[in-house]
């Protein structure tokens, strides 16, 4: 019989040692995206449908650059985590470790392709 308090169970985080880090990193990754997401469709937004001359002199400033930069690789950061916790959940063996490699290295390429054009585009 095991005299374990519940509080002790929890701090143990499971058998993997990292049970709440995952939930804990969607969770801010989800509150990020709450602030980013309408910034991003405001600055967006402003510069849509305008030539091609003023959407780069719009982009070349830094707070619409620095929003749409960090809305993109927020964005694809959460999609690698969420992606990987349902890989983790539904496939299994050698499958489900290729599967997490192919989409997290998908997820951060994704990501240094966005910042690379915003970049690319403000400077």
């Amino acid at each position: 019989m095991s005299y374990v308090t519940d509080r002790k169970r929890v701090s143990g985080l499971g058998s993997a040692r990292s049970g709440t880090t995952h939930h804990w990193h969607q969770t801010v990754l989800s509150a990020a995206l709450v602030i980013l997401v309408p910034l991003f469709l405001l600055t967006f937004g402003a510069a849509l449908g305008e030539p091609w001359p003023e959407v780069v002199a719009y982009y070349s400033r830094p707070f619409p650059a620095l929003v749409a930069a960090l809305t993109l690789t927020v964005g694809w950061i959460h999609f690698a985590k969420g992606v990987q916790m349902l890989i983790e959940d539904y496939v299994r063996g050698f499958a489900r470790k290729a599967l997490i490699v192919a989409t997290t290295c998908f997820s951060y390429a994704a990501a240094l392709a966005c910042v690379f054009a915003v970049a690319r585009l403000a400077l």
